[in-house]
């Protein structure tokens, strides 16, 4: 395919030509502060995906995940997000860093519609901030806070396009693809180890971060109820 010669739209006057027009409904949807919705929404959402843009307008999307209520809101204009262990790569830390801008999509499990917020963002390490996910998880190093420009809740449809939410409808644990290959394969390593090899080496690597999360006290109890075993 030579992606150059395609037939692309390139005016908005040609997208309104193929498109319907959207309702009121969806038009006034949005708002721009947190109200009681989003609150409640934010408060039981355990996974979200996070855009954003650097300085040269490349694009990155991270996916963010903790407990139910992991993401704290300050007021009706600003959230916080904790960065918690990861690869360290910072992509999505440098982008905010030099852009400020974001994009968040949160998601509850078993509910087909998301929570959409835009808006501005910073990294801070501000003491005040981190110690607000101390009753949930260790505090981070650093977090993510969002002023909110606009907010609305996005339709279920494609998650009931996709079966996200039945599993039933998956595809077989036998037929999905092995993370540990793929990453033989980009990294090059097809020499130097396997794909199960690897596979092996991201769920330890899983278990140990996943484990640093938690809060002190958690971390003391569970070796306390290891050591008594």
């Amino acid at each position: 395919m030579n992606f150059d010669s395609l037939d692309a739209i390139t005016s908005e006057e040609e997208l309104l030509k193929i498109y319907r027009a959207p309702t009121d409904v969806v038009i006034n949807k949005e708002v721009h502060e947190l109200d009681d919705g989003c609150k409640d929404f934010i408060k039981s959402s355990t996974f979200l995906l996070m855009g954003t843009v650097c300085e040269r307008g490349n694009l990155d999307v991270s996916p963010r995940g903790g407990p139910s209520g992991f993401v704290e809101v300050i007021d009706k204009k600003c959230l916080a997000i904790p960065d918690l262990n990861g690869n360290n790569r910072l992509d999505s830390i440098r982008n905010i860093i030099m852009h400020g801008k974001i994009g968040l999509l949160f998601m509850i499990p078993g509910l087909g519609e998301t929570l959409r917020i835009n808006g501005s963002a910073l990294i801070t390490t501000d003491r005040e901030i981190l110690e607000i996910f101390t009753d949930k998880l260790k505090m981070p190093k650093a977090a993510i806070v969002v002023r909110i420009e606009t907010a609305f809740i996005h339709c279920a449809k494609s998650f009931m396009r996709g079966n996200v939410w039945q599993p039933e409808n998956w595809v077989d644990k036998d037929c999905r693809p092995s993370a540990g290959q793929i990453l033989v394969e980009h990294s090059g390593l097809e020499d130097e180890i396997t794909g199960y090899e690897l596979e092996d080496m991201l769920k330890a690597g899983y278990k140990h971060d996943l484990k640093l999360d938690r809060p002190v006290k958690d971390r003391m109890t569970a070796s306390l109820k290891k050591f008594k075993k």
